[in-house]
C-alpha cells in the first residue's frame, strides 16, 4: 500500500454549488448527481448547484448533498488519475459514507438514502445542540464535560474539541471553559446534540437499514470514527456507521493511526478544506490537497 490517505468531510462544508467544476468537467460525475437524484426521487441536484442556501443547510438535505458532491469529486479525480491508490480511507461522521462508497464498499445509491433517513432521524430527534471550544487541552475539556453533564462530540485537533449536549448543560459548559481559559466558544448551526448518547433514538431507528444494505469489503481499511481501529468487516463498517451516531468523532486518533500505517499525504475528497487544515496540526509535516485545489490546478 502506499503512503496516502482518503478523507472524506462531514456536515458544514457545504456550500451552493458544489460539485458543478466536477460535473462539468466528468461525464462519470455529472451521473453521480443524476444516480442519486433517481435513488431518492426528486432533483436533489438543483438545490446542490443552485440552492437556496437555506434550504441545502437543512440536516436531511445537506447530509446526501455533501455526499453526493463529494462522490462527483471523487470520480473526476479518479477519471484525471490524481488519487494513487490509498493505505487507508476515513470520514468525518457523515464523511464514512462517502469513504465507504469511493472504497467500494458501498453503491452511491445506498449510501444516499442511508444519509438521507440519517438526516430526517437526527431533525425528527432534534434535542440540545453543540458548541466548538477552541483553544483548552483534551484532559481540560473531558474534565469540563463530565462536570457540566455534556459529552466531547469531535476531538478535530489539538485545541479544536466540540462538545454536545442539552441547552441547559451547554451553558454551563461554555462558563466553564471561558473560566479555565478557552480562547472562543461557539455555538454550532446544527439541531441537535450529535455524537452524544441523545442521538441514541437516531442509530436504534436507522440499524435495521443499515443492516439491510449490501456492503463488501473496502479496497483499504476505513479507520473508524469511534475508536480509530483499521476495518475492513462488512459486519464491523455497519456497527461503525450505527456506532458513530452517539460516540465521539476522534479525528486526532485517526490522523495519528493512518500516520503510524506510514501515511504522510492526506488527500482531502469533497468540498471545502476544512480537513486539510485540521491534518496538520495533528502530524506536523504532512502534505494534504483538497479536491476543489486539485480540480483548479488540472
Amino acid at each position: 500500500m502506499g503512503n496516502a490517505a482518503w478523507t472524506f468531510p462531514g456536515q458544514g462544508s457545504q456550500s451552493v454549488g458544489m460539485g458543478t467544476d466536477a460535473a462539468e468537467r466528468s461525464p462519470g460525475a455529472a451521473r453521480v448527481f443524476a444516480r442519486v437524484d433517481e435513488a431518492l426521487g426528486f432533483n436533489l441536484s438543483e438545490i446542490i448547484l443552485n440552492g437556496p442556501a437555506e434550504e441545502l443547510v437543512k440536516t436531511s438535505i445537506q447530509q446526501p448533498a455533501i455526499l453526493t458532491a463529494s462522490i462527483a469529486h471523487f470520480s473526476v479525480l479518479q477519471e484525471q488519475g490524481v488519487l494513487p491508490e490509498p493505505a487507508c480511507v476515513a470520514g468525518h461522521s457523515l464523511g464514512e459514507y462517502s469513504a465507504l462508497v469511493a472504497a467500494g464498499s458501498l453503491s452511491v445509491e445506498d449510501a444516499a438514502r442511508l444519509v438521507r433517513r440519517r438526516g430526517e432521524l437526527m431533525e425528527m430527534h432534534g434535542l440540545g445542540g453543540m458548541v466548538a471550544v477552541i483553544g483548552l487541552d483534551t484532559s481540560q475539556l473531558v474534565d469540563i464535560a463530565e462536570q457540566s453533564g455534556v459529552e466531547v462530540a469531535n476531538f478535530n485537533a489539538p485545541g479544536q474539541i466540540t462538545l454536545s449536549g442539552r441547552s441547559e448543560s451547554l451553558e454551563k459548559a461554555g462558563e466553564l471553559a471561558k473560566e479555565a481559559g478557552a480562547r472562543r466558544v461557539l455555538p454550532l448551526p446544527v439541531n441537535g446534540a450529535f455524537h452524544s448518547s441523545l442521538m441514541q433514538p437516531v442509530a436504534d431507528a436507522l440499524w435495521p437499514e443499515i443492516e439491510a444494505v449490501e456492503m463488501k469489503a473496502p479496497i483499504a481499511p476505513m479507520l473508524a470514527n469511534v475508536d480509530a481501529r483499521p476495518l475492513s468487516d462488512p459486519d464491523e463498517l455497519r456497527a461503525e456507521l450505527r456506532d458513530h451516531i452517539t460516540e465521539s468523532v476522534r479525528w486526532i486518533d485517526i490522523i495519528e493511526q493512518a500516520s503510524s500505517m506510514g501515511v504522510d499525504t492526506f488527500y482531502e475528497v469533497g468540498p471545502g478544506k476544512v480537513l486539510s487544515g485540521l491534518a496538520p496540526r495533528i502530524i506536523k509535516g504532512c502534505t494534504t490537497h483538497h479536491a476543489e485545489q486539485l480540480l483548479s490546478d488540472s
